[in-house]
């Protein structure tokens, strides 16, 4: 492993268990202050606004002073983020403390910068890969853990996720190395290769595609769980360390193999396939264990597009601008997380339960045609 990955990945590993209390009690939590479906998917949006307007501007901080900064910056706003939204008096307290978030939410995709700033090109999609598992570990602590502090009160997980976004701020402060290659240092022509080249920009589009109907389904699962299976905060949670058990063995074990026998491109595509038969498959489910075997294909498929997908964005973004090019793929991930949670919300509302669950699988199938010539138009090219 190169030196000081693993230390990245314990900070993104972290960060992600506050993620994990927090997501699947959030709509059930909303719902005390008397939120609709359609305003649960507006507060998950407020999230992804924030993170959509200032990703690419942090992540082009971070060429200029560094990946340590921003982490770290990260993780204070997501630490003052969870203490307003467990200390909401109000509906309107909780759209303030998503939009401190998501502000702030860069750790990951600097983080990804990091790693891609010390992997060598053939080892990046593995590792990678590896920092997707601590996903995984996010969703298999983070839920537990919410369940558990649930017991003490609604407003108990925030104030966990916020304590441990806190402490780990204070930790990277002090462990966290610095990666920023030093060819940043040097002044950048004008002509010299932008942060969004055509191939990358083509990336962004099937990202937000992806993301517009993967952020549909995880806005409304607990409402839908709860009006399908009876699910509450607890049984929310317990589902979601299903999934994330699936993604860390997807992720740490899985996807380094796998791409060097098929490679990022076509692993791309098999995960985004494999995405939308989960959630078609879920939108027409009424049974335990078709419900475990749909989320199964979910978590199998997420776990083999993310790291793929990050890796060919690493590979075509210019190295002195991948914080920038790696915050524009977020900053269009976060748009698909604005509009996904709405429409999902007002198809939950107005269409159907499961309404959501089957656009989002529909909006799937429509980026897999699109990654398709991409991935194959950008491979010719490489070659």
């Amino acid at each position: 492993m190169p030196a000081g990955f693993w230390i990245i990945w314990t900070t993104v590993a972290l960060d992600l268990v506050g993620f994990g209390i927090v997501v699947p009690i959030l709509g059930r939590y909303a719902e005390r202050f008397g939120a609709s479906g359609l305003q649960v998917g507006l507060m998950f949006a407020t999230f992804s606004v924030a993170q959509m307007v200032f990703a690419p501007i942090l992540g082009r901080v971070s060429d200029r002073i560094g990946r340590k900064p921003i982490i770290v910056f990260s993780l204070v706003g997501t630490a003052i983020g969870s203490v307003v939204t467990g200390a909401a008096g109000a509906l309107w307290v909780l759209f303030l403390g998503r939009a401190i978030d998501g502000a702030s939410g860069a750790s990951v995709a600097v983080a990804q910068g990091a790693i891609a700033d010390i992997a060598p090109p053939e080892q990046r999609a593995r590792l990678i890969g590896l920092l997707g598992a601590a996903f995984g570990v996010g969703f298999v602590v983070g839920p537990a853990l919410g369940g558990l502090a649930a017991l003490g009160g609604p407003h108990v997980p925030f104030y966990v996720a916020g304590a441990i976004a806190g402490i780990n701020a204070v930790a990277a402060l002090f462990r966290l190395p610095e990666t920023k290659p030093e060819v940043i240092h040097s002044p950048t022509p004008r002509r010299q290769r932008g942060a969004l080249s055509p191939s990358l920009q083509r990336f962004a589009l099937v990202g937000f595609l992806s993301m517009l109907g993967f952020a549909g389904f995880e806005s409304t699962f607990s409402l839908w769980g709860q009006n399908k299976f009876g699910f509450t905060e607890g049984s929310a949670s317990l589902v979601f360390v299903f999934v994330g058990v699936t993604l860390v063995a997807v992720q740490g074990t899985l996807i380094g193999p796998m791409t060097q026998r098929l490679g990022s491109r076509t692993l791309l595509r098999v995960g985004l396939s494999l995405v939308a038969v989960g959630l078609l498959l879920l939108s027409f489910t009424s049974s335990w264990a078709l419900l475990f075997v749909a989320l199964f294909l979910l978590s199998l498929g997420q776990g083999l597009s993310g790291p793929s997908g990050g890796a060919l964005v690493a590979e075509l973004a210019p190295v002195e601008r991948r914080g920038e090019a790696i915050g524009y793929q977020q900053s269009t991930a976060a748009f698909g997380r604005v509009a996904g949670p709405v429409i999902a919300g007002a198809l939950f509302d107005h269409i159907g339960v499961s309404a959501p669950f089957f656009v989002s699988g529909v909006l799937i199938v429509v980026a897999i045609g699109a990654v398709w010539s991409i991935t194959r138009s950008t491979s010719a090219a490489t070659n």
